[in-house]
């Protein structure tokens, strides 16, 4: 059964690659999904464009694992050399836009579900979720999910790791901070209230802090301050400087607690644009993470976003490619790599169920 889910895997990546499906435009990709399952046998539900199920013999008094990965796909950069649309094999490799990113790991977690999926007495339910507006951190995706699935206790999110088990995933703040001061002609006496010096302070302390917790497996939160402007004319000093300021958090904290800690040490108006992509992790010694090194693979925090940071449970990152090609041109998948992503899924939750 591996051996012909691997087959119609690799056949199922090749059909999505070949349909468009950007952020906010996934309802072809939607209906290949839904159609797929179906003629296996699974009994599908719809919401937008976020196709999902549940297993056969869901038991609401048992614990429930998700099984998530998107559909959506980036636009092709301008330096691809091949049509980013039509799933070429060549050699060893399938060439399309959202080959890597993250085709291979969906239609792997898909064949997993449909592995599982009419079996009794399973110690977990499974939910699958095949979702939308995951490359924009869309409000129609994971994030409308949560309140329509059942209960989730923990998720296996599937990005490309090369199999190896991301724990812990860093989440991201972006602040918008504002000085403003007194503008003024630049010939005349000392403008005490120049806002590029009255920024200097805040500059500094963003880029010399050390947030005290250490994360394990994700180091230090890290700030960054990526953006200035201020003034337009050499001859004027400006009313107002204003930064960017990048914050990549850790599991040692809530985004919140990073904004008020950033609001306490600050003295002009550092405001976040949005705390909701929260970092994520889940109990190294959680089964899923046990069977996974049971398999030989390694655990690593990971530096990138993905659906975990809308999140609300526990979860792992793990899947087929690598993330090094995501978003590249030419974006490819090695063919061995899908069916290596099947064979993993179902081997790793055998390991538990």
């Amino acid at each position: 059964m591996i051996e012909k889910l691997q087959k119609q895997a690799l056949e199922l990546l090749q059909s999505l690659i070949q349909t468009q499906s950007f952020s906010k435009e996934e309802e072809p990709t939607a209906e290949i999904l839904a159609n797929w399952l179906t003629d296996r046998g699974v009994e599908v539900k719809r919401d937008l464009n976020n196709v999902w199920a549940t297993n056969q013999y869901f038991d609401e008094s048992k614990p429930t694992i998700l099984l998530n990965s998107h559909h959506d796909t980036v636009k092709p950069n301008q330096a691809y050399t091949r049509d980013p649309f039509e799933a070429k094999i060549e050699g060893d490799k399938l060439y399309g836009l959202g080959s890597n990113d993250a085709g291979g790991c969906l239609v792997g977690l898909m064949s997993a579900f449909v592995y599982f999926y009419p079996q009794k007495d399973l110690k977990y339910n499974f939910v699958l979720a095949a979702t939308a507006e995951e490359e924009i951190s869309g409000e129609n995706g994971i994030a409308y999910m949560q309140d329509i699935m059942p209960r989730i206790d923990v998720a296996i999110v599937g990005e490309p790791t090369l199999l190896d088990l991301a724990i812990a995933e860093k989440g991201l703040v972006v602040f918008d901070g504002k000085v403003t001061g007194t503008p003024g002609h630049a010939a005349h006496i000392p403008n005490h209230q120049n806002p590029i010096f009255k920024a200097l302070k805040d500059l500094e302390w963003i880029n010399s802090y050390k947030f005290p917790k250490v994360s394990p497996f994700l180091g230090e939160v890290k700030m960054t301050v990526s953006q200035i402007n201020a003034g337009n004319q050499h001859n004027v000093v400006p009313s107002e400087l204003t930064f960017v300021v990048d914050c990549r958090v850790t599991d040692q904290y809530t985004n919140a607690e990073i904004a008020e800690i950033i609001a306490e040490n600050t003295e002009c108006d550092v405001i976040p644009r949005s705390l909701r992509l929260n970092s994520s992790s889940i109990d190294p010694n959680h089964d899923i993470v046990k069977s996974g090194v049971a398999l030989g693979k390694k655990t690593y925090g990971s530096p990138t976003l993905s659906d975990q940071c809308r999140l609300t449970c526990q979860s792992v990152k793990i899947g087929p490619g690598d993330s090094l090609r995501s978003h590249s041109a030419d974006e490819f998948i090695y063919v061995q790599e899908v069916y290596d992503g099947v064979a993993f899924y179902v081997e790793l939750l055998k390991g538990i169920v």
